[in-house]
């Protein structure tokens, strides 16, 4: 709980940014981490609330033990601090930069809108660990003879192998792309999480006995059927990456993209990965506009601008959300609420309750997006069009569930598929509709958050390791 009083005597205090000015010069991570001595103010912080919502089911989806940790860090015992931290979560270096941070909304301090500085104190526990070196290989101390295959190398298919490497299981990892990761290399811009910390995790689970297969992209290159034969069980975690389609004409126009091509173009120049055959997406000296409201629209906004963008708008079909929550109906719960996320602040102008209608173009080039302002149902109001200059449209409005022309489609009927597509497993067992066979991550559930991602992962193995063994030390 940290300091009894510490929350009345201490302030919140947040990680700083660079300037926008600098850091659209590069594609670094640009916050200014707090020091030692201010990570632990901020642990002391952390009141005896009673009932920690922080880690309940309202906040953290991987039960991180907050106020445990806290109060680690505010008496000095960081190793100590990232022992617990690690009991929940594989990689809280990843989730302490790009989890939204739900915990914070959930702490009892938010009820006065300073909630306890979770993200920061997550992230300082994990960069620590490796600072000191305490986070090292852990090998199973003995082996089982079981030989697990997983599909996918995002966060929930690292979980998995890590976790099932511990138990003593041989892991394989089967990655389409020439590098591990999934979306959190491919999908999520170096700005928000340098690489390295991808590559280290890759590193610590290679030496516990994890091998990682790249450039197979099963469906394709091996059946779901082959990789069943060679393995006691397969975790399938291939993620959710389908698009959603906005719908709208004009999508077949040059300078109309989906945000993930965008993205993943970008990731592998600065990942130093050999240039591809398709033409680059390029936002140099052009007017972008980005349809979507969401975390994958804002990283396309920070993309575009250190790209040279000359303008860059972001089209939001919802209205504008209010300054503040009412926090008596909505908290402990995450809030509608206006948020100006880092990329936004970079010069993004926000059009809200706005439609998109169409697209424009002249010789086969997009040259601008037709809109309309919404009514209270998100139906176009007449008489409210106007149309926006843009040189480049990117598609960001979500994810529909997982690719159904490789793996999913090879087996047929047999793979069952719930309502919304996604592959259908339960959250007790995580077993599909096919023997042996399992599935977590946003295959399972759909695009979420990578807490939830991590979440899967762990639970799929304890399941995959009882249905292995008949029985499991590890945790849920």
């Amino acid at each position: 709980m940290g300091k009894v009083t510490g929350f009345l005597e201490i302030d919140r205090q947040e990680q700083k940014y660079q300037p926008a000015s600098d850091r659209i010069r590069h594609f670094r991570e640009f916050t200014i981490p707090l020091n030692d001595g201010e990570i632990a103010n901020q642990a002391a912080r952390c009141m005896d609330c009673g009932i920690p919502f922080c880690h309940g089911p309202t906040g953290c989806p991987v039960n991180n033990q907050i106020p445990d940790w806290n109060d680690l860090v505010y008496r000095g015992d960081w190793d100590i601090a990232l022992q617990n931290l690690h009991s929940t979560n594989n990689f809280p270096e990843f989730t302490g930069r790009i989890c939204p941070a739900p915990c914070e909304e959930a702490c009892t301090l938010n009820l006065e809108d300073v909630p306890v500085n979770i993200k920061s104190i997550e992230q300082a526990i994990a960069d620590k660990g490796f600072e000191e070196g305490w986070i090292v290989p852990q090998p199973a101390m003995r082996k089982t003879g079981k030989a697990v295959a997983i599909v996918g190398s995002g966060p929930a298919g690292m979980a998995a192998a890590q976790q099932l490497a511990r138990a003593g299981h041989t892991v394989h990892v089967y990655e389409r792309e020439p590098k591990a990761g999934g979306l959190l290399r491919y999908g999520i811009p170096d700005f928000k999480m340098e690489k390295y910390h991808i590559d280290r995790r890759v590193a610590q689970m290679e030496a516990e006995g994890v091998t990682f297969h790249y450039n197979v992209n099963i469906g394709v290159d091996t059946s779901l059927d082959e990789l069943a034969e060679r393995h006691d069980a397969v975790i399938l975690c291939a993620g959710a990456e389908r698009p959603r389609d906005p719908g709208v004409e004009g999508m077949e126009l040059d300078g109309c993209h989906w945000a993930m091509d965008y993205l993943v173009q970008q990731n592998r120049r600065v990942g130093g990965e050999p240039e591809r055959p398709e033409a680059p997406i390029w936002a140099a000296g052009k007017h972008v506009v980005v349809i979507g409201g969401g975390d994958t629209a804002s990283d396309c906004v920070g993309t575009a601008f250190r790209q040279g963008a000359l303008s860059v708008t972001q089209l939001d079909i919802r209205p504008i959300p209010p300054m503040k929550e009412d926090k008596l109906a909505i908290w402990p719960y995450w809030p509608t609420k206006f948020r100006t996320s880092s990329s936004q602040a970079e010069g993004a102008e926000r059009e809200f309750a706005a439609a998109t209608l169409g697209l424009v173009g002249e010789d086969g080039h997009v040259t601008g997006v037709k809109c309309a302002r919404v009514d209270e149902s998100r139906k176009p109001i007449p008489g409210t069009e106007f149309v926006l200059r843009a040189d480049l449209v990117l598609a960001a409005i979500g994810f529909s569930g997982p690719a159904l022309d490789t793996f999913i489609a090879q087996a047929n009927e047999r793979l069952e598929l719930d309502g919304r597509t996604n592959v259908k497993a339960n959250t007790e067992d995580y077993k599909t509709s096919i023997d042996k066979i399992f599935a977590a991550g946003d295959v399972r559930r759909g695009q979420s958050l990578v807490v939830w991602a991590i979440r899967e992962g762990r639970q799929a193995a304890r399941s995959v390791d009882e249905y292995l063994t008949g029985s499991s030390d590890l945790p849920r």
